[in-house]
């Protein structure tokens, strides 16, 4: 327990994209090494940790993926606060869920840090036979963005690690250059667990209050 609980950093991700782009399954992949074919959709939020190396240093990543916010408005700057990276999903095979990207990305930089560390992801890698977003398309608007970009498999897990491990050593690198503040990493350090619960408890009542 000791290892698992020594980390120097505690970094809040985020997956955000389209409904059906594979958010859950590149979490579970990532954090449990599963894939569930059963791919329901994801109500509310859930969050899963796993601790990484990034060479000296041990960073616990705290990864929330919730699908379907543009439903849930209601959670959305709850869902967004105190994230210093996020993972904006496509799917490849799907061109609507690339063209919902630059949304995704304004809401994201609505309610994130400004400095937020984002990785274009197009995920499903392994269905290129059905393929219909260009990955040099995709790449080329990354640079453009200044976003990270990678192609990723949940199902045959492909570069699902590099993926995340890039975002983190990202953060990292903005951390210790003092670009992002210290005080949107410690939002996150769950040093008010009760705090964080609450939180969760708010998202899982059903929406929307704001109506």
């Amino acid at each position: 327990m000791a290892s698992e609980e020594s980390y120097n950093f505690v970094f809040k991700v985020v997956l955000i994209g389209e409904s059906g782009v594979g958010k859950s399954n590149l979490l579970s992949r990532f954090t449990k090494n599963e894939f569930n074919h059963d791919s329901r959709t994801t109500i509310g939020v859930e969050f899963s940790t796993r601790t990484v190396k990034l060479g000296t240093v041990t960073v616990k990543a705290q990864i929330w993926d919730t699908a379907g916010l543009e439903r849930y408005r209601a959670i959305t700057s709850a869902y967004y606060r105190g994230a210093v990276g996020a993972l904006l999903v496509y799917d490849i095979a799907k061109h609507l869920t690339y063209e919902s990207v630059e949304r995704w990305l304004k809401e994201l930089y609505d309610h994130a840090d400004p400095n937020i560390v984002v990785m274009l992801v197009g995920n499903k890698s392994d269905l290129a036979s059905l393929r219909s977003v260009p990955t040099e398309e995709a790449k080329d608007f990354a640079e453009r963005k200044g976003l990270l970009f990678m192609e990723t498999s949940a199902l045959e897990s492909t570069n699902v690690e590099s993926a995340f491990h890039n975002v983190l050593a990202e953060i990292h690198k903005k951390v210790t250059s003092k670009q992002v503040t210290q005080g949107s990493v410690s939002t996150v350090s769950l040093s008010n667990p009760t705090a964080l619960s609450a939180v969760n408890q708010e998202e899982k009542k059903p929406c929307c209050r704001n109506l």
